[in-house]
């Protein structure tokens, strides 16, 4: 990869993951709320930040997203949902992502391959879900996958070596995460990058619309 366009470059992953592949002499366009000013819930930012861009770009990730969000903490039960807490959950999480897809046919190649990988999470999987809990997150995650595997389906009738897909990142040392670590093992950001970009590396466009961890193994949905 030559060109690559990191979506949430300032956060944990997304830092990382900027650093990782400038460390391999890629040309790395990054944008965030805290260094760009770009807001992925606000429709008219997206617009305008992405509009601005020219590709073609070998490589969009897109790494933003929010577990808390306005001190609203993962519900334990659905009994603990709220109708403000779910809608900014997806408006970071789902609404955010897709309207940055929106622009993918337009930044990436056509005629060689290329990846467009979204950050999602296997809380995500309704298939995996055996313990329930964080309603909210999981909700505004599985809608991700979904569009995900929707925006895979189109873009492959014009982008035909395109690798769209979701990607579980593992459970990474982050300010994200801090709080809900737990016992549940860790790896640091750099490490986590490293993974991603080697699953990145490994996917072909026969796999394009899935949903993979960050050992390259698919997840269900």
């Amino acid at each position: 990869m030559d060109r690559v366009l990191i979506i949430g470059a300032s956060g944990g992953i997304g830092s990382a993951l900027t650093a990782a592949l400038r460390g391999q002499s890629v040309d790395v366009v990054g944008l965030s709320r805290s260094d760009d000013g770009f807001d992925i819930t606000d429709e008219a930012s997206v617009e305008a930040h992405l509009s601005a861009l020219e590709g073609p770009f070998d490589a969009i990730v897109i790494a933003s997203g929010a577990l808390e969000i306005a001190g609203a903490a993962p519900e334990k039960s659905i009994r603990a949902v709220s109708a403000r807490a779910m809608a900014d959950q997806f408006a970071v999480n789902a609404i955010g992502p897709a309207l940055v897809l929106r622009h993918a046919a337009r930044l990436l190649p056509r005629g060689r391959r290329s990846v467009c990988a979204v950050l999602t999470a296997r809380v995500g999987s309704i298939g995996d879900n055996r313990i329930g809990g964080w309603t909210s997150y999981r909700a505004a995650k599985a809608a991700m996958n979904q569009i995900v595997h929707t925006t895979a389906i189109e873009l492959a009738r014009t982008h035909p070596e395109l690798v769209c897909v979701a990607l579980h990142p593992g459970t990474v040392q982050t300010p994200f995460t801090a709080k809900y670590l737990g016992r549940h093992p860790a790896v640091p950001a750099d490490q986590a990058a490293q993974n991603i970009l080697q699953v990145l590396d490994g996917l072909n466009a026969a796999q394009t619309g899935g949903f993979f961890d960050w050992a390259g193994k698919e997840v269900a949905w």
